[in-house]
């Protein structure tokens, strides 16, 4: 019997898992209202999922050894409140489709008030880096690792 996944209320889809880590906002990347650019978000998810896949023994120098690179496809945000200059994040990933294709979604909260700030989504396929060809289905190394992380977090 195949256990029942977590529901997504947001987006009404399942999660397979969820994962958090946190940052903390610096300088450098606020502008003279001592507010994020909305650029910085993206740099965000990307630092939440170079954790997520390191927390999953798959990152992105597994993806290149095992032939693949995995180029993001699709984008998107949603602002919802302004990060600042020194506020603590905590960004939570939550991992909704590995199979064919690695789709993750994202809040990115203050750790503190626990107050919703941006969510957001990424899309990443598998590239064959030998041929550029983009792959119907990820590889199976990939969907290994995946698994065997969902199995010990159960």
């Amino acid at each position: 019997m195949a256990q029942k996944q977590p529901f997504d209320a947001q987006k009404k889809q399942p999660v397979f898992c969820e994962f958090a880590t946190e940052i903390r906002v610096p300088f450098f990347d606020v502008d003279s209202m001592e507010i994020v650019w909305h650029g910085h978000y993206v740099k965000y998810l990307e630092e939440a999922r170079c954790a997520f896949l390191t927390a999953l023994n798959y990152d992105y120098n597994v993806m290149r050894k095992e032939g693949y690179a995995w180029p993001v496809v699709h984008l998107q945000l949603k602002y919802v409140r302004p990060a600042q200059f020194g506020q603590l994040l905590r960004v939570v990933v939550k991992l909704v489709e590995f199979e064919t294709y690695l789709k993750l979604d994202y809040e990115i909260r203050d750790a503190h008030e626990d107050t919703r700030l941006t969510l957001g989504s990424t899309t990443q396929v598998a590239v064959a880096m030998a041929t550029r060809e983009t792959q119907i289905q990820t590889p199976a190394s990939w969907q290994n690792a995946v698994r065997d992380y969902l199995h010990q977090a159960a």
